[in-house]
């Protein structure tokens, strides 16, 4: 999902300090991988891909501009002064939200820009990067009011009152679960968790109840000079790279950045920390993925252009990415920004220099006989995506989670963590949609699954009606198999996804390929069904 951001053209010259006419500014942010959704006056409104939200501000914006505009050439700096402000981490909360960062940010001139960009980069952060707060959650306070050091941990939800903010009453956490709208908003965050995380400070304020609500005690508002930042989260390196995003907003606007000691169980951490992470990248690696024949110092300067920081040396370059950029994993992310520096209309396009002459797979011809068996036995098709969830993927059917599951470090959605190790879920998810429709419904699909790094290609089938049930499926899978040129034999399986006694595993040779039977009625509540439902999954592959 790309994430649009408002930007005033005003305020952004104010912030880029040189002028820059609305027009060549419309037409350089595409140049930097956006897009221009509309113009509404004074106002642009611009996508950016979900990967950069280091762009999620005007502020951040304004700075990739005077790299790209050349007015400024490398990495930015910021200075961080020290403070003796300490941040205790109990160890309670490592079985409800474990991670913790913060920084403080003093002299900040609290304008109308800037409450209007750091409500709008909290709300993007918070959806994409935060995953709706489950992920990243960000706190922002007033200092004036505190007394450090201060203290995260996790309590019982009756025994901490405070009065949270946009209210006048205080509550207890349980009671803003309930009462408070972003209580019943966010409440499913903290499912399952018999304690809930606080911060407190040493006079037992209550700076913020994560990822809820803030109290009242911290509110920013017009005469705020000093802020202090706390987020939380359940991935730590989610939870830095979104501090270094806010810290250095409020240094775009003037704030002088100030550090706090973070004291884990185990460790203290000094942050905010915006040193640079270091990577090498070679000349003919970035010529060969680019197909260009650029020089050393060419790639540097498309580097400094893009707020990279760049020492060559010899045919190398060693490259500083900046602290806030988490999108950069890899150094071809790294070429794919020296790419958009020199200007993709720049790079020369080329045909191949080898005539290749593709034929259909021997796995896709024998896909294909199988697709038409189905549809022959009054099945219909349907496609789902690689990408799931553990939820779906055991939770809900009931199965423990395999150790073979592929997951997604930085996954966009909570319904894509995983790389699918059965079809079958996604299909229940096909008849949950369709649970309106007339039946019976019959469905199947040959897809992939991922078992560790190995790719399989399976067939799966459901069914729904009134009396769906392991003798129609049995004599399908026989069909099935006799028609594909194969002999079957079945035996007891113990799969819990399944009603005992009403299912059975798929031999082909001696070898378990598959499963099938009747789906246990918890199954099928889960995915809010209210018929019996049959079916079977087997591996293609192997026969």
């Amino acid at each position: 999902m790309m994430a649009l951001i408002s930007i005033d053209y005003h305020d952004l010259v104010s912030l880029m300090g040189q002028e820059i006419s609305k027009e060549e500014l419309i037409s350089t942010l595409p140049m930097m991988g956006s897009d221009i959704d509309s113009v509404e006056g004074d106002v642009l409104n611009v996508e950016f891909f979900p990967n950069r939200p280091d762009l999620y501000s005007i502020e951040g914006v304004a700075r990739a501009l005077r790299g790209f505009l050349g007015l400024e050439k490398g990495l930015a700096s910021y200075d961080i002064g020290q403070t003796d402000i300490v941040l205790n981490v109990d160890a309670s909360v490592n079985d409800v939200r474990p991670y913790i960062v913060s920084g403080m940010v003093r002299d900040v001139r609290i304008t109308d820009e800037l409450i209007k960009s750091l409500m709008e980069v909290q709300e993007k952060l918070h959806i994409t990067l935060g995953r709706k707060r489950k992920k990243v959650a960000i706190g922002v306070h007033d200092f004036r009011a505190l007394k450090p050091p201060f203290v995260y941990k996790a309590v019982k939800p009756q025994s901490i009152r405070f009065v949270p903010l946009g209210y006048y009453d205080d509550m207890d956490l349980a009671e803003i679960l309930v009462k408070h709208e972003k209580g019943r908003e966010y409440a499913w965050t903290l499912e399952g968790a018999s304690k809930y995380p606080i911060i407190l400070d040493s006079e037992d304020q209550v700076l913020s109840f994560p990822p809820i609500i803030n109290g009242v005690v911290t509110q920013v508002t017009e005469a705020t000079n000093d802020i202090f930042l706390d987020l939380t989260g359940m991935d730590f390196n989610a939870v830095n790279s979104a501090l270094n995003i806010i810290v250095t907003l409020l240094a775009e606007r003037g704030g002088k950045m100030e550090s706090v000691k973070v004291v884990y169980p185990d460790k203290t951490l000094t942050l905010p920390d915006l040193s640079p992470i270091e990577r090498k990248l070679q000349t003919k690696e970035v010529n060969a993925l680019l197909g260009t024949q650029y020089k050393t110092p060419d790639i540097v300067g498309f580097l400094e252009k893009m707020g990279f920081g760049a020492d060559p040396e010899g045919e190398a370059i060693n490259v500083s990415v900046p602290a806030y950029r988490n999108d950069i994993i890899h150094n071809v992310d790294i070429i794919e920004d020296i790419a958009i520096g020199a200007g993709y209309g720049n790079i020369k396009s080329v045909l191949p220099n080898k005539l290749t002459f593709g034929k259909e797979m021997e796995t896709e011809k024998f896909s294909n006989q199988v697709r038409q068996i189905m549809v022959g036995y009054g099945y219909t098709e349907v496609k789902c995506l690689t990408l799931s969830s553990e939820r779906d993927q055991f939770d809900m059917m009931l199965r423990s989670e395999s150790p073979a599951v592929a997951k997604i470090l930085n996954p966009i959605s909570e319904d894509m963590t995983c790389a699918r190790v059965s079809l079958i879920p996604s299909m229940f998810r096909i008849l949950q949609a369709n649970k309106h429709r007339d039946l019976p419904q019959s469905v199947f699909e040959i897809g992939d699954v991922i078992q560790g790094n190995i790719t399989i290609r399976h067939l799966a089938s459901l069914t729904i009606h009134p009396k769906a049930s392991f003798t129609e499926m049995k004599s399908l899978i026989q069909s099935v198999i006799r028609d594909i040129g194969a002999e079957t034999n079945f035996t007891p399986t113990k799969d819990g996804a399944y009603i005992s006694g009403r299912a059975a595993e798929i031999l082909v040779d001696g070898r378990i390929l598959g499963s099938f039977g009747e789906y246990r009625p918890q199954v099928i509540e889960n995915f809010e069904l209210g018929y019996p439902v049959a079916g079977f999954e087997i591996s293609l592959d192997f026969l």
